[in-house]
């Protein structure tokens, strides 16, 4: 039996600490970077290796895994002085989870391309919890041949794994997906905060919504969050916030218009203003409660 590729993972925030432990569990040799050290020690003791510099990780891997928080961010692991790019050797492949820029994506490919190594694109969805349980939703952009050779990787990370086209395809999904997802927050939180107005047991309606058309997942995650007071992040507000911003920087370009996600652009402005930005992207909630004089809450 062929020994499994040498994975490398760089970014061990919410999402990525519990899809790197999921690889580690699936039996491949791991090696982790992460800006602050003492995040990677749970896979430390679980068996995985540390490396010094995102640039050693690649030294050290056939398969380089990254997740940070935004573009410039995937642009300095990968590109920057210590990067990924200086370790990497010729047929490594560079696999980014990020949810970050399609156009800088496309950059980044070409860049890693000149020193002969593969790129995918492979934004993620399902948060915290599907991270935890390696049930994500993976969207990926780059070559069949590339995707079939990294899938069993990405399989220990995710159940529904598409391949969406090349390079780029899989960041411009992920921002359609964001699209939905906030959508899907604005109805909600707007559906909880009318029934906390009308006086209603918000536990009763969410038993009695769930199951119909107006079910989803955030509805059925979230909801009972919210009417518990539950703001902890599964995926904080800046970070939701970051992703509209993405969605309407490309719709500019592109010259969609997205009226809808530009009002929510602007309800997560009024979050973040009030020092809420570490709270989970169900905090949005509040922008509505504040405008209606009620809190959404259970007693």
């Amino acid at each position: 039996m062929a020994e499994k590729p040498r994975v490398g993972f760089i970014g061990l925030g919410i999402m990525g600490s519990p899809m790197a432990m999921n690889i580690l569990k699936a039996g491949y040799p791991l090696t982790v970077w992460n800006r602050t050290a003492s995040k990677g020690e749970p896979l430390r003791k679980a068996g995985a290796s540390w490396a010094e510099s995102p640039a050693e990780v690649a030294r050290n891997s056939d398969v380089v895994i990254t997740i940070v928080s935004d573009t410039p961010d995937v642009e300095e692991v990968i590109l920057g002085p210590r990067g990924v790019i200086h370790g990497a050797h010729s047929g490594m492949v560079a696999i980014d989870m990020s949810t970050i820029s399609p156009h800088a994506t496309r950059r980044i490919a070409e860049k890693l391309a000149e020193a002969n190594v593969e790129m995918l694109d492979a934004p993620v969805s399902g948060g915290d919890v599907g991270a935890q349980q390696g049930t994500l939703s993976i969207m990926v952009g780059g070559k069949e041949e590339v995707f079939q050779h990294c899938l069993p990787i990405l399989q220990a990370m995710g159940k529904r794994i598409t391949l969406v086209g090349p390079n780029g395809a899989g960041q411009f999904t992920k921002l359609v997906n964001q699209i939905i997802v906030v959508g899907n927050t604005l109805a909600m939180s707007e559906g909880l905060v009318f029934a906390a107005k009308a006086g209603l047991d918000l536990e009763k309606v969410l038993e009695a919504v769930s199951a119909g058309a107006a079910g989803s997942w955030m509805l059925s995650n979230r909801g009972p969050q919210i009417i518990h007071g539950d703001f902890r992040p599964g995926f904080m507000v800046k970070l939701q916030q970051k992703d509209v911003k993405l969605v309407l920087d490309a719709a500019r370009e592109m010259g969609v218009s997205l009226p809808g996600t530009a009002i929510i652009h602007q309800l997560y402005h009024a979050v973040e203003s009030r020092g809420l930005d570490e709270e989970g992207n169900h905090a949005l909630v509040k922008a509505l409660e504040w405008l209606a004089g009620v809190e959404a809450r259970q007693e």
